[in-house]
């Protein structure tokens, strides 16, 4: 693959937006664990597929569709959770299905099936473009400058939220935040391994590192290291087999978690035993 990466632009623009995608699922992926946003993040990416569906029929790029959606369903589930007597998961179930249901409603109504659009549900990192790859990248560094600057405060609202408020820190804000930030990550997964697949990569990488250390930090440089590996070893096996590099790099990146979770077990086992001799 390294003479590939010489010669091809392609497989440059494809390591690039990988990486991209390892760095942002380190990050936001250890604090959707720790704050257990699982299904939200996984609600706010199927929503994502209607504003696909509408940049098709309207005619503009689908990442910026996209993104709009997700922005707005991470807005509607944050207004909603914090409404005395609506349940977050209800309403989950209702945005998951809506945004899954818009975009093949827009795609219907269209005159011929957009060619590339399995491509924004499954991934094909292969065909990253330069205009999804500036996106990406301006994304991706947005996230990392405010996390960066803020990492404090992250730390505070993660660990001890009752803490944080009484220490005058706005929770509020940050819980919106964060819920902007997630779908902001999901847009830069959507190349990667698509809507229906891009929780896998946002959670898997994180769970697998926090089987190996309580550390935010040292979790989250874990995180992005595993990340990056699935994504090299996806990469690799859709360049020589003429596979999908998105359910590659998902299933990796599961298989890698359930081997974590028999190394941890082995471990505990081998440490009580010793405490028993």
């Amino acid at each position: 693959m390294f003479e590939a990466l010489i010669h091809y632009r392609f497989m440059q623009y494809a390591l690039l937006a990988g990486l991209m995608s390892a760095i942002v699922s380190g990050i936001i992926g250890v604090i959707v664990i720790e704050k257990k946003m699982v299904m939200i993040s996984g609600g706010i990416a199927h929503t994502a597929y209607g504003g696909v569906g509408l940049a098709y029929f309207i005619g503009f790029e689908p990442l910026i569709g996209a993104f709009l959606f997700s922005i707005l369903a991470s807005l509607g589930i944050g207004f909603a959770k914090k409404k005395e007597g609506t349940y977050t998961d209800i309403l989950i179930g209702l945005f998951w299905p809506l945004g899954m249901a818009l975009g093949v409603l827009f795609i219907s109504l269209m005159p011929s099936y957009p060619p590339d659009i399995t491509s924004y549900l499954f991934g094909s990192i292969l065909s990253v473009t330069t205009l999804d790859l500036i996106l990406m990248m301006v994304l991706s560094i947005l996230i990392l400058v405010v996390f960066i600057s803020l990492y404090e405060t992250w730390k505070a609202y993660l660990f001890d939220q009752e803490f944080a408020k009484i220490s005058g820190i706005n929770t509020t804000f940050l819980e919106f935040f964060l819920l902007i930030l997630i779908a902001m990550s999901v847009v830069v997964l959507l190349r990667t391994t698509g809507i229906i697949m891009a929780i896998a990569l946002l959670v898997a990488p994180a769970a697998t590192a926090s089987l190996f250390t309580n550390n935010l930090k040292k979790r989250m440089r874990l995180a992005i290291l595993l990340g990056a590996i699935f994504v090299v070893i996806g990469l690799t096996f859709s360049y020589y087999l003429d596979i999908s590099s998105g359910c590659f790099i998902v299933i990796v990146a599961v298989l890698s978690y359930f081997i974590g979770l028999i190394i941890q077990k082995i471990e505990l086992n081998r440490k009580e035993k010793k405490i028993h001799e």
